[in-house]
């Protein structure tokens, strides 16, 4: 039987404010999700609330938008994956391996406190199943708590997207909280690469985060190779 992996995506298409354009970091999805159809895996995308997921308009131009991501835009049936994403009450948790948070800054906004999320990667972790997160995807493993009511990241390794490539990014001010201090705050053990926006991978056991997006395709391939 194959492997069935559950991309989430943002349903944010705004920071705080309104003229502040985000979204789904597309090659974030592209990269893994092309790691995983390579191996004949099944997948699917689900969100907050379900339905549309909008685009980061930053990772749509040169030198970001790479052949990967090029290709889901040309395509329309891909697209419309994006504009019919399921909602958390739709999935069966017990239906899939492995869990995989893609990134973009909209997910700081409904990642973090989305219960029905949480229940679903609770019931996977607690399954012996793969949870892993790539850039700003770590958000939503932020409130997260077992069974036992410990926090999943607690004494755990992960990594993301840090502060200081929020700062070279140019965003840090327009943000809704640090990330890495957060995670921090809740007992992660978190790490990061000697040098920014370089492709970073931590595993520790069920659960494999990438830092950034160039992170991506190496963070799936770790979840594929424990699959």
């Amino acid at each position: 039987m194959a492997r069935r992996i559950l991309h989430v995506v943002s349903n944010v298409a705004h920071y705080d404010d309104p003229s502040h354009p985000t979204g789904l970091w597309l090659s974030e999805l592209t990269h893994a999700w092309d790691v995983f159809e390579a191996r004949g895996f099944q997948q699917q995308l689900v969100s907050p609330k379900g339905g549309h997921t909008p685009l980061e308009p930053r990772a749509l131009k040169w030198p970001l938008l790479d052949a990967s991501a090029k290709a889901w835009l040309a395509d329309p049936s891909r697209m419309e994956l994006l504009d019919r994403t399921a909602r958390p009450g739709d999935i069966d948790p017990a239906d899939f391996d492995a869990i995989y948070f893609t990134g973009g800054h909209a997910v700081m906004w409904d990642f973090p406190d989305s219960e029905p999320l949480q229940g679903i990667t609770r019931e996977l972790f607690e399954r012996d199943r793969i949870v892993s997160a790539v850039c700003h995807g770590y958000c939503g493993l932020l409130n997260t708590r077992l069974s036992d009511g410990t926090l999943l990241v607690a004494g755990r390794r992960l990594t993301g997207f840090s502060w200081r490539e929020e700062i070279l990014a140019g965003v840090a001010k327009a943000m809704p909280y640090n990330a890495e201090e957060q995670m921090k705050r809740r007992g992660a053990l978190y790490e990061k690469g000697l040098l920014p926006f370089v492709a970073h991978v931590v595993a520790d056991g069920r659960l494999v985060t990438g830092q950034n997006p160039g992170s991506a395709r190496k963070t799936a391939e770790r979840v594929a190779a424990l699959l």
